[in-house]
């Protein structure tokens, strides 16, 4: 009994220490990268930075030709001392969560936002600290779509 006990034992270790080592492997990989998009909900334009075809965003931002400002939603938050809260209390729904919305607006001339336009590359800050959103290859075009459809060129 003993003999067959003791590797059975083992082989089940291995197997699991195998299972373990893929399942971290495959955690690592991310086949899916969070990216810029750019899509419009009749005259709203809506720039969000996120994963493709889901609902997992981390900033959203809206405008409507002619405007000057955009509203922004989500995790994260332009770096910039302008933000201007929409509203006094949590009213309007967010249409990331579904939930109340924190609205914030900011001014499509905020020195941040023009970088951003310029540059493609936008600080932010939220829970987990101060970064960087960073566009690169087509994303660069869709933030130029997006400042232009606003009616906003970068300076």
């Amino acid at each position: 009994m003993l003999k067959f006990a003791i590797p059975a034992v083992a082989a089940l270790g291995l197997i699991a220490a195998a299972a373990h080592s893929q399942a971290t492997s495959a955690d690592r990989a991310d086949p899916t990268p969070m990216s810029w998009h750019l899509s419009h909900e009749g005259p709203v334009a809506k720039l969000a930075y996120g994963l493709a075809n889901s609902d997992q965003l981390a900033l959203m931002m809206t405008c409507e030709p002619g405007g000057a400002q955009a509203a922004v939603y989500g995790d994260v938050q332009p770096a910039t001392p302008r933000l201007i809260k929409a509203a006094m209390s949590d009213t309007a729904i967010d249409p990331l969560s579904g939930g109340l919305a924190d609205e914030t607006r900011i001014s499509l001339r905020d020195p941040a936002l023009q970088v951003f336009a310029r540059r493609g590359t936008l600080e932010v800050e939220g829970d987990a600290g101060h970064f960087e959103l960073t566009a690169r290859g087509d994303d660069r075009r869709l933030i130029r779509e997006f400042f232009a459809y606003c009616g906003t060129e970068a300076v």
